[in-house]
């Protein structure tokens, strides 16, 4: 399954709320795998970005519908780029002529 690295940077609403994170992170996880993917971990971090989340998601249409989704609630803004595991930067190397 194809993974993700997100970073999210909290917004003034976002920081005004922060209390309500973990709350927050229950519900993305639980969309997240009703859509057929999973959370492997969201940290909290220091420095440009707030918060890493690593996951999967069935393709880029449903890791972007998540996106736009947690996004939308006004309390992060994120960047997101697809991952690729040791086994697939090896096959992809293998392939370079």
């Amino acid at each position: 399954m194809p993974a993700y690295i997100t970073l999210f940077k909290y917004t003034q609403q976002g920081l005004a709320t922060i209390k309500e994170s973990p709350e927050r992170i229950k519900k993305t996880r639980a969309l997240v795998e009703q859509l057929g993917g999973r959370i492997i971990g969201i940290w909290l971090t220091m420095g440009e970005y707030d918060l890493v989340a690593v996951s999967e998601a069935p393709n880029a249409e449903v890791a972007a519908q998540v996106v736009m989704m947690v996004c939308g609630t006004g309390t992060v803004t994120s960047q997101t780029m697809q991952a690729f595991s040791e086994e697939e930067f090896a096959s992809i190397v293998a392939r370079i002529p």
